[in-house]
């Protein structure tokens, strides 16, 4: 379903746009991402809502198959791209693993400010993106995700999110939506 309606304390969630993230190969190109996540940064501060910006400086110590990523990060890897114009009033989350509430005080943040909605957008889409929008949605969140304003390395895992997963969990939109609703 489309977005509807954005509640009155809504936050907006970027996740993982960071100078070591956005390096990155992905689906749509992540300067891109970064610009409509500054778009969409600069529009709720203005409304007073608040904006959370989310990086990783670490990875959840469990086994997979897939090969060990993220152990050792370069200097830098985390800093958040300077395009987001972070303000010190803005909630800044570093996460350890792929969510931005699993092993942060974010629900408890946005709990005393009386956010009951939240918009995320970032990378990567099936990694971060749906985690923070899962964690969110369990925790009695609304959900939107903005479409246009996430990505992921991998297309498939993408398009899944997008298609299946997202829809499940909220609302969808387009920055161009989301905007509009702010007013």
């Amino acid at each position: 379903m489309p977005v509807t309606t954005l509640d009155p304390t809504t936050a907006l969630i970027l996740v993982d746009l960071q100078q070591g993230i956005t390096a990155l190969p992905t689906v749509h190109p992540a300067d891109e991402i970064v610009a409509r996540g500054a778009e969409l940064a600069a529009a709720f501060r203005t409304k007073g809502l608040p904006v959370v910006l989310v990086n990783v400086a670490g990875a959840a110590p469990g086994r997979t198959e897939a090969p060990p990523r993220g152990r050792a990060y370069p200097p830098g890897f985390a800093e958040l791209r300077p395009e987001l114009g972070r303000r010190e009033d803005d909630i800044l989350v570093t996460k350890r693993t792929w969510g931005a509430f699993h092993g942060t005080d974010l629900d408890e943040r946005l709990r005393r400010r009386g956010v009951t909605q939240v918009v995320i957008g970032g990378i990567a889409t099936g990694m971060g993106v749906e985690s923070t929008a899962r964690a969110a949605h369990e925790h009695g969140y609304h959900v939107t995700v903005v479409t246009d304003a996430i990505t992921d390395p991998d297309a498939e895992r993408h398009r899944v999110a997008v298609e299946k997963v997202f829809p499940l969990l909220g609302e969808t939109a387009a920055t161009a939506d989301v905007l509009a609703l702010l007013g």
